[in-house]
């Protein structure tokens, strides 16, 4: 007897998914620092070496299992698409050195405050490189949070360096990869594959000055090789959530992770938020609700993609 084919999954379930995913993606995202604070005893470029080192062997591994070499030699043959990764690596390898600088260092309340600019920071991107048009409401969200950003500035002019940095690096590289023809997985893969060698003869230089932290007890080394898989791990469930999901839901989605962010910085890291923090993420917070609030009203309004 030949067995019936299974029913396509609906709508509604491939939604219910991508909202698990995301927020799977967004939650592991959101708890980094703790992660990260475990070690505080390492420099932040041993950290991201490790990390490159470690993501690369498991993405070659899934990218083996998943058969997937074909089709990334294939878009890498596009004119120009070499080159964009090799932007988007620089972009995302700055991102993440500062990020982690920035925790080990205490300074998570900017961290967190670097995400919750990028999507407003992600809206006047795309209205100066890829001539979008900017909706007034959008306008006005952009304009609560510069005015966030400049009332730290002139505050606190030293650490504004690293919400700026962050929400610039990681928008740049969405930008860049939004116009690059390659999948997520493929993308992050060559990716990592530009940035580890160089992350390797770091690493190596590091233990030749007897530098290198990793080796001195199993905890640490386990920490680091773990850095691969919450690495690569989340930019892979936010691909697939991307997929199954309107652009709204997903960045309303996002402000999970700066939340959680924050959260931490406050209550289990001891960082004191001052009338200045508060000051600027309510301004930022405000213009926040007023970009999402658009942004359902905008999702209602386009037509709903089925799941490829």
């Amino acid at each position: 007897m030949s067995q019936q084919p299974a029913p396509a999954a609906s709508p509604h379930d491939e939604a219910r998914r991508g909202v698990v995913l995301a927020f799977a993606a967004y939650l592991m995202w959101g708890l980094l620092p703790a992660y990260l604070k475990q070690l505080v005893h390492v420099p932040a470029l041993q950290i991201v070496s490790h990390r490159l080192v470690w993501s690369l062997l498991l993405l070659v591994v899934l990218v083996t299992v998943l058969g997937r070499w074909k089709s990334i030699g294939m878009a890498l043959r596009s004119r120009g698409t070499f080159a964009m990764l090799m932007l988007s690596a620089t972009f995302i390898c700055l991102n993440w050195l500062i990020y982690t600088w920035a925790v080990l260092n205490s300074h998570v309340l900017e961290a967190s405050l670097g995400y919750f600019i990028n999507p407003l920071v992600n809206v006047a991107l795309g209205m100066i490189f890829l001539k979008e048009k900017l909706r007034r409401v959008q306008g006005v969200a952009v304009a609560l949070a510069a005015s966030g950003v400049l009332v730290m500035a002139v505050a606190q002019g030293g650490a504004v360096w690293i919400s700026l940095s962050l929400a610039l690096s990681f928008g740049l590289y969405g930008l860049v990869r939004k116009v690059i023809a390659i999948d997520a997985l493929g993308g992050l893969t060559v990716e990592t594959a530009l940035l580890a060698p160089l992350a390797l003869v770091f690493l190596v230089w590091t233990s030749m000055q007897g530098d290198n932290r990793f080796g001195i007890d199993r905890a640490t080394d386990l920490f680091l090789i773990g850095g691969g898989v919450v690495t690569a791990l989340p930019l892979l469930l936010f691909a697939a959530a991307a997929r199954k999901l309107r652009y709204a839901t997903i960045g309303l989605i996002q402000y999970l992770a700066p939340t959680l962010v924050f959260f931490q910085g406050v209550l289990l890291f001891g960082e004191h938020l001052t009338t200045v923090h508060m000051i600027t993420f309510g301004l930022i917070w405000t213009g926040l609700v007023i970009y999402a609030a658009d942004s359902i009203r905008a999702g209602r309004a386009a037509p709903v993609t089925p799941p490829e």
